[in-house]
């Protein structure tokens, strides 16, 4: 029947989100097979850690299945079917964050380089196949707030978000560890609230192979934004507004 045909989809999605396989899917990206699975919300052959080379080289992992299905802005449902995508290293772009007054969405990092990412790798690699989707981001901070986080003079915090159309982000804290550990405010979580599968299912592939610091999105004072160590733990990049070249290691969605 119908009704058993969904629950068997269901069950079906529910155990590729479940499941790291790791195999190369590369062939399903060249004949375009790849957006059918994912649009039809099947998923036939697609796993959690699933990767895609494109042309340059450049690895693309499969970091979850429909983990933004019905959620974002009450206004914008994403009722899309998608699976989430980053890149399995984070040297293809470094930069530094910049001023932190105007928020995460006013930081160099999302005026500039994101920007750049977008043009220059996934544009060209994914196409139409990217998602618009809406994203409640922090706009600024009372640099006067005094945060529970444990750091000196840790003086600073998000105070207001809004909702912003977003063709991709930096991951923040949760989506990673799965809690937030430096984040200094409820603002910077918005709706990256779940820790993404491929790194509950693979906690190794929270580390850069080359070793490499890459940003998060988390404000954790009005200087510093929280990073990924090479060591795989989250901790704060200390003045922000300088030159730090810190790997990038956005996620965007793919349907």
């Amino acid at each position: 029947t119908e009704e058993e045909y969904n629950q068997y989809i269901e069950a079906g999605v529910a155990l590729r989100r479940n499941t790291y396989r790791g195999k190369d899917i590369t062939s399903y990206w060249k004949d375009e097979s790849l957006y059918t699975m994912i649009s039809n919300g099947t998923f036939d052959d697609i796993y959690v850690g699933d990767y895609i080379i494109d042309d340059n080289g450049n690895k693309w992992l499969i970091a979850d299945l429909d983990n933004y299905l019905y959620s974002m802005d009450i206004n914008s449902i994403l009722t899309k079917h998608h699976t989430t995508i980053i890149s399995a290293n984070t040297d293809l772009m470094k930069g530094p964050c910049g001023s932190l007054t105007g928020g995460y969405i006013g930081s160099y990092l999302v005026t500039d380089i994101l920007p750049q990412y977008l043009s220059t790798y996934i544009t060209p690699t994914f196409g139409s196949h990217v998602i618009e989707y809406r994203n409640l981001l922090t706009n600024s901070i009372d640099e006067s707030a005094i945060n529970t986080v444990p750091l000196t003079n840790s003086i600073g915090a998000p105070n207001g978000a809004t909702w912003y159309n977003r063709k991709l982000d930096l991951m923040s804290e949760v989506n990673v560890f799965g809690t937030t550990i430096w984040s200094s405010s409820g603002f910077n979580t918005g709706i990256d609230s779940k820790q993404y599968a491929i790194f509950q299912l693979k906690p190794e592939l929270i580390i850069d192979k080359s070793q490499n610091i890459y940003w998060l999105k988390d404000i954790v004072n009005s200087d510093s934004l929280a990073v990924v160590r090479s060591g795989g733990y989250s901790y704060s990049a200390f003045g922000v507004s300088t030159t730090a070249n810190i790997g990038i290691r956005p996620r965007f969605l793919i349907g």
